[in-house]
């Protein structure tokens, strides 16, 4: 059975199972839907058995599809396991490398600088600031931010850089609330929140033991977006926790303020998640590295 199943069809079935889309596993594996439809079509015609229902909104595994896919899933990664221990010995950076990153400036050009370092690696990069659980399988490296401790989880989590913060606003703002000391008092004045990334809710600061302490806050304004949030301070729509780096114009120029709280703001950290395996393929210490060394650059200019 065996030598009349080709690997890819096998590949693009993992891949649709895993993003619920011909259309996503198309994109994720750089091919046309079209072809995902037919190695689909081709395995079922081999395998005399329907794998997947279709409907207008979502693609949905039969039972065959779900037993195929988990008794599957640990013969692939250990084939894949073996071909990465070969990979070992090769001192060239090769293959593709799959990215799941937020869309940012500066993670681009580090991600063209390291494509143009290593030019057998083939990238494939999807970008978003809060990627749903179960769309991370199949990708080598995600890179998000956080604030505060990290959930557990089966990714191993390596530090690239972390931005010291602060709560900044307007100083309309501050002189509209002039006693905010406490950060129980963050729960009485308007704030600007992440509903989707950072856990935006609550609020993380340290003590002076580096102890972390959480707090609730109030919102009307939510985003996802840095500038976004930054932006809103500005206009005076609430207090924010922003990057100091990124707003020293703004407070040189007198148009944030810093708020002095009792506790300081956890900083925001950016981490590269990758999967616990024994052997890693090159690319992905190595594009590590590149990324530590592209923020130590950033730190000093």
């Amino acid at each position: 059975m065996l030598n009349k199943i080709d690997q890819q069809w096998l590949k693009s079935f993992h891949c649709v199972y895993e993003n619920n889309s011909f259309k996503r596993a198309a994109e994720f594996l750089s091919l046309p839907t079209s072809n995902i439809s037919r190695h689909i079509a081709l395995l079922e015609e081999r395998l005399d058995i329907r794998l997947f229902d279709r409907t207008t909104r979502r693609v949905i595994a039969t039972d065959a599809g779900e037993q195929l896919y988990f008794r599957t899933q640990p013969l692939l990664d250990k084939l894949n396991d073996a071909l990465e221990e070969v990979t070992q010995h090769s001192h060239e950076v090769m293959g593709q490398l799959n990215v799941l990153m937020p869309d940012s400036p500066a993670l681009a050009q580090a991600m063209v600088s390291f494509c143009t370092r290593y030019p057998s690696i083939s990238l494939c990069c999807d970008t978003s600031i809060s990627p749903k659980e179960d769309l991370l399988d199949g990708f080598d490296i995600i890179l998000s931010f956080h604030r505060g401790k990290l959930e557990d989880n089966n990714w191993v989590a390596k530090e690239i850089r972390r931005w010291p913060s602060a709560v900044l606003a307007s100083p309309k703002l501050i002189q509209a609330y002039p006693r905010l000391f406490q950060v129980t008092d963050l729960k009485h004045v308007p704030c600007i929140n992440s509903f989707t990334a950072l856990n935006g809710t609550p609020w993380v600061f340290k003590n002076a033991k580096g102890e972390l302490i959480t707090q609730k806050v109030r919102s009307s304004f939510k985003v996802n977006s840095g500038y976004l949030a930054k932006s809103g301070a500005l206009a005076g729509l609430g207090f924010a926790i922003l990057p100091i780096e990124s707003c020293c114009h703004e407070i040189n120029a007198g148009s944030l303020e810093t708020v002095k709280m009792e506790y300081e703001p956890e900083d925001l950290v950016l981490y590269a998640f990758y999967t616990s395996r024994k052997h890693l393929a090159k690319k992905i210490p190595v594009f590590i590295e590149h990324l530590q060394h592209q923020a130590n650059l950033d730190k000093s200019t």
